[in-house]
């Protein structure tokens, strides 16, 4: 099972520096940083972030007009 030229080996290799660099009470703060930057990512490229908040706009001045 390799992940083209690099194998196990390597792989491990790699984790095991990261946690020496970064230590273990680290790594959950960079993987939780590293998805939310994933996720907004591909809602700006998906243009998702921007239905929602057509969609929370438009609630609001529909609520906002119901008032009056």
């Amino acid at each position: 099972m390799g992940f083209g030229p690099i194998g196990l080996p390597q792989i491990l290799i790699i984790l095991l520096i990261v946690l020496l660099i970064f230590g273990a009470k680290r790594l959950p703060e960079i993987g939780s940083s590293l998805g939310k930057g994933i996720r907004s990512f591909k809602s700006s490229v998906t243009g998702e972030e921007d239905a929602k908040q057509s969609t929370v706009q438009n609630e609001t001045t529909d609520a906002s007009n119901d008032n009056k």
